[in-house]
């Protein structure tokens, strides 16, 4: 709510800031250069998001990045194999807090 009352008044003040002869002064200059940098920067920030794959919304699961390295070669099939089953076993069985060493 405060912000919104000092929006109004600085559009309140801008109508006089530098005023000649009916035209805008150099309050409105102001307060358009800010508004298009504000404009300019939430369309880069968009276009950013939407370049890292911001529509997409979904990641790889554990299980899906297993099988593209198996499919690469990265891991062997013995070692996917032990991967997936402990990735069930951590599906199946609660985790509890892990003793440390000591």
């Amino acid at each position: 709510m405060l912000a919104f009352a000092t929006v109004i008044k600085v559009l309140v003040m801008a109508d006089t800031w530098g005023r000649h002869h009916d035209g805008g002064g150099l309050g409105w200059w102001i307060v358009m250069v800010l508004g298009m940098a504000v404009i300019w920067g939430a369309l880069i920030a968009l276009v950013v998001w939407l370049l890292r794959g911001g529509l997409e919304g979904r990641r790889e699961t554990p299980e899906e990045t297993l099988r593209r390295r198996l499919a690469d070669g990265s891991i062997s099939v013995e070692e996917y194999e032990q991967r997936r089953a402990a990735l069930h076993l951590s599906d199946v069985q609660p985790q509890g807090p892990r003793a440390g060493p000591g």
